[in-house]
């Protein structure tokens, strides 16, 4: 896909407003993973170079349109600040498009920042408004879209805003489309794994990759939902329930690959033991993928030549259930930057691969869960149009 990219002459000495995704993890007023902040500083770092003022929106949460004070984005402005440094002065507004946010954008200068408040306290941004649109549209002159997380949704600040101004995209969703398109046209073999547990947000994933997949690989709750298609006991084991009809329909595919073991046990707290699919009783769970699946796994990982991951293959935050989601995790890191190119994308995924300690070795990884899993699976991106 083409996308407008930035360029100097576009946003110096203008008023950009920059819409990011700091939806970040925030306990007592502390944020605890700023991955998603850090990897919007080149773009921020870029704007302020060629003096532009910086207008800030993010949302934060899941407000439903309402005030919410611990989902307040004050805590992202003072760290965003200090991060930024004392060279450029950071303000913070308690509104979105009100009074008191125009008077702190007159006063800053060139090279200063303006954070604004959570934008989902405005019941507009997610009905995608356009008077509300509009209204933080008439803030700035130029927009820059760095939030490719969002862009599947059709939200006010990543749709209908860009009716309104010139619009460009950051630095990091230009990378997340360049990265992305890696996959859609692969060095074949391409080989997906995939995790977690809805399969209605997979399926077009599935669809759209599997004549370009050599192999889909199967794991997680995706998995339960399978074998429950297929007439095996899951015990207590989280299914999609919804997914069944979805499953049955995939189950002729000879590109998916199936677990033939699992790790099981009668609670997320008992004792684990080792099950091939078969011999999984009533009151147990599937937790985690077998030694048998993980070998199966890597063999096929290891004769790939293009990778796409999202979604765990168990309950990886429990250590007796998080083995082959840890064991594929590293093995993708391992053959990524290599003769392999391998793309990760997903909170829990990334959450996994972090676990490793070898993030740093996958070609990329995608700031987008959602977001990806729409573009992969050829699903309109109203934050790209």
């Amino acid at each position: 896909m083409k996308i407008k990219t930035l360029e100097t002459k576009q946003i110096k000495n203008k008023t950009v407003l920059l819409r990011v995704d700091f939806n970040v993890p925030i306990k007592k007023g502390k944020i605890k993973d700023e991955t998603k902040i850090i990897a919007a500083l080149p773009t921020i770092r870029f704007l302020l170079r060629y003096q532009a003022k910086i207008i800030i929106i993010t949302h934060l949460g899941d407000p439903k349109g309402k005030k919410d004070k611990n989902l307040s984005t004050a805590p992202l402005a003072k760290r965003l600040a200090s991060i930024i440094g004392k060279n450029h002065k950071v303000y913070f507004s308690e509104e979105l498009a009100g009074n008191k946010t125009k008077a702190l954008i007159k006063k800053a200068k060139a090279g200063e920042i303006v954070f604004l408040e959570n934008l989902r306290f405005d019941k507009g941004e997610e009905k995608n408004d356009p008077v509300f649109a509009k209204k933080i549209a008439s803030l700035a002159e130029v927009y820059v879209n760095e939030a490719f997380s969002v862009c599947h949704r059709k939200h006010a600040s990543v749709s209908a805003v860009k009716k309104y101004l010139p619009a460009f995209c950051g630095f990091l969703l230009g990378q997340e489309v360049k990265m992305l398109d890696h996959v859609m046209k692969p060095t074949k073999p391409l080989v997906v794994l995939m995790g977690g547990a809805k399969i209605n947000t997979k399926i077009n994933l599935i669809k759209n990759l599997e004549k370009k997949a050599s192999q889909i690989l199967i794991g997680g709750g995706l998995a339960n939902t399978f074998f429950k298609a297929q007439g095996f006991e899951i015990g207590k084991s989280l299914f999609d329930k919804d997914g069944l009809k979805i499953a049955k329909g995939l189950l002729k595919n000879k590109k998916i690959i199936l677990p033939v073991d699992a790790v099981v046990s009668t609670s997320p707290d008992g004792v684990p033991t080792v099950k091939k699919i078969k011999d999984v009783k009533k009151d147990e769970a599937i937790f985690d993928i077998g030694p048998e699946t993980i070998r199966l796994y890597s063999k096929i990982i290891k004769g790939a030549k293009t990778l796409a991951w999202n979604g765990p293959l168990g309950m990886f935050e429990k250590d007796a259930f998080k083995h082959g989601t840890v064991a594929l995790a590293t093995l993708i890191a391992a053959r990524s930057r290599g003769k392999t190119f391998g793309v990760v994308g997903g909170g829990e995924t990334i959450e996994a691969i972090n676990m490793t300690k070898m993030q740093g070795y996958v070609d990329w990884v995608s700031t987008g869960g959602g977001a990806m899993l729409s573009y992969l699976g050829g699903e309109k991106m109203p934050g790209l149009q």
